[in-house]
């Protein structure tokens, strides 16, 4: 290195050396006279630089990357990216990663925030995602839905019940978009997600989450702050335990950071009573949004989340109105055993909290109107526990059973929801990050309120591709 320093030297003098001078020995003299010092001014330069300390020179900061540029840097210079704390895991479906968290914090689906790039210019690093998924479904008997398995809907009684189906479909596909960029008040993170359940016998385009956060406030639809994303299941079926809290819902939450991986989130959320056969005359009234709150403990061998919501919940009709207060409590959580195998649960219970599970949102189960004009509110609880065990790096298997109970009601109808289980064993084989196959067999059962039973299983074989991963 020094001599190509003396050599540029060298070249730099010459070339600045007038031509005329070259016929004049005195010049020239007086040119080589001023090279040697120079050459020797550099030499004491160079010497000095050489004897200084490393941590001196090391201490010298490195030059900042120009704006736009921070997708080509580490992982941990993604907003929110960094080392997650929950275990990494895998996952079908893979809903921790639309969850939102803490200061946009990196789910244990998603650690490393793969597949941000920068739009030129700016702070912000953007990401398209998603999978697209072909499932293959054989049933035994008539299973209601017959492109996921939600057990509230398994016939009882009807005809034709025991008429084996085929279906091939697709619908789970799924796109994502999602925008990140630091701000001086914390992360800001975008994020859109449809698939293709938006009609029960098509493929129309239906939104999943699209909502921003900022530091650690949210706003838009999205996960109810009820719900335990990273505590659900691994499952080829799309729909999951029926005795899971799950609910897409409108809604604006904050959480605060209390050290140490633990953290308390407050929310409100748009309110939907849901009454059961309500009758002619009779409608829904929603006078507050449904509230929640959550306190959440995240450690490295997995997490535990206790949630509370409370709701308001009425009606209204030609002969009299009535209004209720209704709630429940969710726990749920996950936890390493070992290294190669994780256990997932979750247990829920309350009353008018039909709305807030897997299994019965939308089905009218938060309240009934009974023959006096009362609104009663309906008990519910259930839960689910999951096993996971990696054969090796590219085999694991799940096995999951689930539970969900509404006890015995004089006003709801013979045919109402009364109990439904759900079982679950699956093999799954990702030979590739983007690339997943599995078989998959289901149970599932659903008893009504006349105590009439009915049943059925499922095979389901998946090929999934990921767009990044």
């Amino acid at each position: 290195m020094r001599l190509a320093v003396l050599t540029l030297a060298c070249a730099t003098v010459l070339s600045a050396t007038p031509a005329h001078a070259q016929d004049s020995a005195d010049a020239l003299r007086q040119e080589i006279q001023t090279l040697r010092q120079t050459l020797a001014a550099m030499e004491k330069r160079l010497d000095a630089l050489e004897a200084a300390p490393a941590a001196t020179r090391a201490a010298t900061p490195a030059p900042s990357p120009p704006t736009g540029t921070l997708a080509q840097a580490s992982p941990g210079q993604v907003p929110g990216g960094g080392q997650a704390i929950l275990p990494a895991r895998d996952s079908v479906s893979d809903p921790s990663s639309a969850a939102s968290r803490p200061d946009s914090a990196a789910g244990p689906t998603d650690p490393e925030l793969k597949g941000f790039f920068a739009i030129p210019g700016t702070d912000t690093l953007i990401r398209i995602g998603g999978y697209a998924k072909l499932d293959a479904i054989a049933d035994a008997r008539a299973a209601g839905d017959e492109s996921q398995f939600v057990t509230s809907s398994i016939p009882v009684g009807a005809a034709h019940r025991d008429v084996s189906n085929f279906t091939l479909h697709a619908r789970q596909t799924r796109f994502s978009f999602e925008a990140r960029r630091p701000t001086t008040h914390g992360n800001l993170r975008f994020y859109l997600e449809n698939d293709f359940f938006g009609s029960s016998d098509g493929y129309a385009f239906r939104l999943r989450h699209a909502y921003g956060q900022l530091g650690n406030t949210y706003a838009g639809y999205g996960y109810s702050s009820f719900m335990d994303a990273d505590s659900l299941p691994d499952t080829l079926d799309f729909a999951g335990p029926g005795g899971a809290g799950y609910l897409l819902v409108a809604g604006i939450h904050h959480s605060f950071a209390m050290g140490k991986g633990n953290t308390l989130t407050v929310a409100a959320e748009d309110p939907d009573t849901q009454l059961s056969a309500p009758g002619e005359g009779i409608s829904a009234v929603d006078q507050a949004p449904d509230l929640t709150v959550t306190a959440r403990m995240e450690r490295g061998w997995g997490h535990v989340q206790l949630g509370a919501v409370a709701r308001s919940l009425g009606y209204d009709g030609d002969n009299g109105d009535d209004r209720r207060l209704g709630g429940g409590l969710q726990l749920s959580g996950s936890a390493a055993v070992g290294e190669q195998d994780l256990l997932l649960f979750g247990a829920l219970g309350g009353k008018g909290i039909g709305r807030y599970t897997a299994d019965l949102t939308g089905s009218g189960m938060d309240a009934v109107v009974a023959s006096d004009g009362r609104l009663e509110l309906l008990r519910l609880y259930g839960g689910f526990v999951g096993y996971t065990h990696y054969w090796s790096p590219v085999w694991r298997s799940n096995l999951i059973y689930g539970q969900l109970d509404s006890p015995r009601n004089e006003a709801l109808a013979a045919d109402a929801f009364r109990r439904s289980r759900y079982g679950v064993f699956n093999l799954i084989w990702s030979p590739a990050p983007s690339w997943t196959m599995g078989m998959e067999l289901l149970y599932g059962q659903l008893e009504q309120q006349s105590g009439r039973r009915g049943d059925t299983m499922r095979l389901q074989g998946s090929l999934q591709y990921n767009f990044i991963k």
